[in-house]
């Protein structure tokens, strides 16, 4: 008989500070602001027969090579339908609606994603973190749930099931 157990990871290394801003409809938006983003992470899989599931160490340096992707960048969505992004010598013009805003390509970090939100950060993670297929046939991840903050109390999560 398997016996499965969840681990949950929530360590201070786990987290970004970026900036972003929400778009939420074709005419409105927040303001450009940032936050300190914080992610945690829960995944269930086997206990083995010495009473333990995998090296925690595994998991918690993927999540914080991901942060450190996002770390201190401008978080601009690639796929929303709201937003036309330009790139001209070193700059990156995101058009919205009736504005023109400009940002040094430098200082983006261009994301798959429909809107720069906890929501959608967090299936980022979902993403990234279960294309390793090997290390979650390995450990015998069966479920994993990243969970992202952008403030004690507000946070969205994403769950990938095998």
């Amino acid at each position: 008989m398997s016996t499965y157990t969840v681990i949950e990871l929530n360590k201070e290394y786990m987290g970004f500070d970026a900036a972003h801003f929400t778009i939420y409809s074709a005419k409105h938006r927040e303001r450009l602001h940032g936050h300190n983003f914080s992610v945690f992470a829960s995944l269930t899989a086997k206990v083995d027969d010495n009473g333990m599931t995998f090296d925690y160490a595994l998991y918690k340096q993927k999540i914080r090579l991901l942060c450190d992707e996002l770390s201190q960048y401008t978080l601009i969505a690639d796929n929303s339908p709201h937003l036309r992004l330009e790139e001209e010598g070193d700059y990156l013009y995101a058009y919205f609606d009736q504005e023109k805003i400009p940002f040094l390509k430098k200082d983006v970090k261009r994301l798959p994603l429909r809107n720069i939100t906890v929501e959608e950060l967090s299936r980022w993670f979902i993403d990234r973190l279960s294309q390793d297929t090997e290390d979650l046939e390995r450990y015998g991840i069966q479920r994993m749930v990243i969970k992202v903050c952008s403030a004690p109390g507000q946070c969205g999560s994403y769950e990938w099931v095998s």
